[in-house]
């Protein structure tokens, strides 16, 4: 199969690269960079899709960059970092390789399971409603109406991921260094629901939608292990590197960071349930937090 990666290089796209790859998989990455095996952003505005069977949107700005000031310009950023790609540059290009290629046979992207309303008892599942509570649920809605294609000759998936663990990146990158020096504990009061995921099972999700022609529409990218809290995972990370974390981080500081608006998604939480990945038929490698934070810290 010909894969189109957008946002490849990042650290989802370039695990889900690898895995394809090995898989027997023709890839190619969209980037801001020409390369070997790439494509950029501007030559699919001019040029259009080159032929693929099958393309991923994983591109986006990270929402919680502590080193990015949460003010009215990064905001306004957000609603376009995904609609830009796809419309004003995705949308022509889709429209060419449509009349001229042959329309891809599916599309993919990954968005935020943000889209959920922050509850200690509610329980989400990928029919749950949403997406119209807040700036963040908000704008998952706008990144997914941008992902949609017109029609339906072509499969069409979105995986509503949750935070994302694994070597190299991701969320552990953050948090390794507090937790070594025995400093790491439980965000807010730590009671909050912490939806997560393996690195190696959101791509092998990916890489199960693309493979498997039944499926298709939302699938939530969390870990079954749902019941997961803030303070758990904490005391999880905290084992697998053989020091305490029971030094929360107050609420106080977490807002004088990130703003208001950002600390809701680490102070607040969903019970996201995965009910339609299991159903079809996906089978995850790391099910189970210990197990997971043991392969990433190793």
């Amino acid at each position: 199969m010909r894969v189109l990666v957008g946002g490849g290089t990042g650290f989802i796209g370039t695990a889900l690269s690898q895995l394809l790859k090995a898989r027997g998989h023709e890839v190619t990455l969209v980037s801001r960079q020409p390369g070997p095996g790439r494509i950029t952003w501007d030559e699919l505005a001019s040029s259009g899709l080159p032929r693929c069977d099958a393309a991923v949107n994983l591109a986006g700005e990270n929402i919680l960059n502590p080193l990015r000031r949460w003010n009215e310009a990064f905001q306004k950023e957000q609603p376009l970092s995904l609609a830009v790609q796809l419309k004003p540059r995705g949308g022509p290009s889709w429209q060419r390789t449509r009349q001229d290629q042959g329309q891809p046979e599916q599309t993919s992207a990954v968005l935020s399971a943000a889209y959920y309303q922050p509850s200690l008892t509610a329980e989400y599942d990928e029919d749950s409603p949403g997406g119209d509570f807040d700036f963040f649920s908000n704008l998952v809605t706008k990144w997914e109406a941008a992902a949609r294609l017109p029609g339906d000759s072509t499969r069409q998936v979105v995986v509503r991921s949750g935070v994302v663990l694994g070597r190299g990146g991701g969320a552990i990158g953050h948090m390794l260094l507090p937790f070594r020096l025995g400093l790491g504990g439980p965000i807010g009061s730590g009671q909050q629901f912490f939806p997560w995921i393996h690195i190696g099972d959101l791509a092998g999700i990916l890489a199960h939608a693309l493979e498997a022609s039944h499926v298709q529409g939302i699938l939530n990218g969390v870990a079954p292990a749902s019941t997961t809290t803030n303070a758990e995972f904490a005391q999880a990370l905290g084992t697998a590197l053989g020091r305490p974390a029971f030094i929360p981080l107050p609420s106080t500081v977490v807002q004088a960071v990130f703003g208001q608006e950002r600390a809701i998604m680490l102070l607040e939480g969903q019970k996201v349930i995965p009910r339609r990945t299991l159903a079809t038929g996906y089978q995850y490698s790391f099910p189970e937090l210990g197990a997971a934070l043991k392969e990433i810290i190793a």
